[in-house]
């Protein structure tokens, strides 16, 4: 493993493929070790310790004491708990399918939607866009999927997605967008009202006033991956002058 610094980050920990994480890095921020939940590319091993999986850089959320690797991998690996965006392709009698953008479809049951009931059912139809919550993943299985807070039986703002653009990020992007501390979201937020869902998949759903707001959220959202503070504020002050 190794550090690097940057402008925005004052250590960044880069793990290769076999290293093998620190105990102590881990369980500083947990009381107990069953609260720490493991995300992509990361893996439990049989002697307990946890061990990278693949090349990229070592994130913690503290909100579930959450540990992962970021990366610009191509293609999405499903992993529980995450929140995505997919579009139903296929449906039957008691699921949806859904691209997700995996190596497969994943499968949401018709009654994982909040209230729903064998007689009260969602309809939804093909080519509909769905903000979902990874209920079960495994390299072997098809990813399940829900509509709702598993803990509440909520919402919480998962379900259709009416109206509004989506584009197609990095997965990397996907990750920093969900930083409650995202420079550009916040800049963007300062001039321009509007409602946007971020699956770790790496598509964004934007949806605001005008067509014209929409399409300059989505090309700032595209512009920010690879600026820094600096070269953010004024990419957003340029382009909410030209509006």
């Amino acid at each position: 493993m190794a550090s690097i610094t940057t402008e925005e980050e004052s250590k960044l920990l880069i793990v290769l493929p076999g290293d093998q994480l620190p105990e102590s890095g881990l369980m500083e921020d947990s009381s107990a070790a069953h609260r720490l939940t493991l995300g992509p590319g990361l893996a439990p091993m049989d002697d307990d310790s946890i061990t990278a999986v693949k090349a990229g850089i070592l994130k913690h959320n503290a909100v579930g004491n959450r540990w992962w690797v970021e990366s610009n991998q191509r293609r999405y690996v499903a992993a529980q708990g995450e929140s995505i965006i997919g579009v139903v392709t296929g449906k039957s009698a008691e699921h949806y399918k859904v691209d997700i953008g995996a190596s497969q479809p994943a499968l949401l049951g018709v009654l994982a939607f909040e209230g729903a009931t064998k007689r009260n059912k969602p309809n939804h139809n093909i080519g509909d866009l769905l903000y979902c919550r990874v209920s079960m993943a495994n390299k072997d299985m098809e990813a399940e999927l829900e509509c709702m807070n598993p803990t509440t039986g909520k919402a919480d703002g998962y379900g259709e997605l009416k109206g509004g653009f989506v584009i197609k990020i990095s997965l990397g992007l996907a990750r920093r967008l969900l930083d409650p501390k995202n420079l550009v979201l916040r800049l963007l937020g300062q001039h321009i009202p509007f409602e946007m869902a971020v699956g770790t998949n790496g598509k964004v759903w934007v949806n605001s006033a005008s067509a014209q707001h929409t399409i300059l959220i989505c090309n700032a959202i595209r512009n920010s991956e690879y600026l820094n503070s600096a070269e953010c504020g004024a990419m957003v002050k340029s382009l909410v002058e030209k509006m």
